[in-house]
């Protein structure tokens, strides 16, 4: 896969099916508000759903924060997508931050959130549109918009009722305080709680065991999984036979097979 060489506000890498994106803006806590930064991000989720040797994608923050959320100093300010009247600010969020969740919910391949120091507001929900997450003991989780006098204007309404259940997801919003990673552990806001030093041997580790499946159905058992949040039983038994018969006549599923009947280490083609 050919990657653009302007990425400016992210690193963005492919290795061995494993796409690796990272938040690169420490000096600002790796603040997501800014329109370049959003629009790089996009472009990486593009280029990850039109390249089927990408398995898995880990999105991370350079250190010493995974995302800050917004620019509290654009709000202070009014600037940059803060400013304007409530008509054009509506426009300014459907056309800047909205973008991100959009753009990440929709990545047809599993990914993973390294939360690698503090996800507030805007980045915890960052980290919540991701399928997993596996947290630093240096990690910080907090749903802060109330505490500036706004509600979640990126999907965290969305996206944290279905990882916590809704009544931690109304104490986490109502009282904006900040959650450590052993506590989101707890609470199944994240897979793993791991030593700083292992983060990202944790993460790579877990994209690892899920870059080893057939592409194919990889990506398929993603869309079921998501399909099976709004549809009834039997539109997604519907949905199941149709891609399970898809998957039959496919060479991996084939290879799968005669792997395990062979007692062998299956290779996969993504045919």
């Amino acid at each position: 896969m050919e990657i653009p060489r302007t990425f400016k506000e992210i690193l963005f890498t492919v290795d061995k099916g494993i796409a690796t994106l990272i938040l690169n803006r420490p000096e600002t806590r790796n603040v997501i508000t800014s329109a370049e930064m959003i629009a790089e991000m996009e472009i990486a989720c593009n280029l990850i759903n039109h390249d089927l040797n990408v398995k898995v994608l880990i999105i991370t923050g350079k250190d010493p924060a995974f995302s800050a959320g917004g620019n509290i100093k654009d709000m202070a300010a009014r600037e940059s997508m803060f400013q304007g009247s409530p008509a054009k600010l509506m426009e300014r969020y459907r056309k800047n931050v909205q973008r991100i969740p959009l753009a990440v919910h929709t990545i047809e391949v599993p990914t993973i959130a390294a939360v690698n120091g503090a996800a507030i507001g805007a980045g915890c929900d960052l980290a919540l549109m991701c399928d997993m997450r596996v947290a630093s003991k240096k990690a910080l989780f907090g749903e802060t918009f109330l505490n500036l006098g706004l509600i979640p204007g990126d999907g965290g309404a969305y996206f944290l009722p279905r990882a916590v259940g809704m009544a931690k997801a109304c104490e986490m919003t109502f009282t904006g305080e900040l959650i450590k990673g052993e506590e989101a552990l707890d609470m199944g806001l994240v897979n793993y709680c791991v030593e700083h030093e292992s983060l990202m041997e944790t993460a790579m580790g877990l994209a690892q065991k899920i870059a080893s499946k057939p592409p194919e159905a990889l990506r398929m058992a993603k869309r079921l999984l998501y399909m099976g949040q709004y549809l009834t039983l039997p539109h997604l038994l519907e949905q199941s036979a149709s891609l399970q018969a898809l998957c039959h006549h496919t060479k991996d599923h084939m290879e799968a097979v005669n792997a395990m009947l062979d007692k062998r280490i299956p290779t996969f083609t993504g045919e």
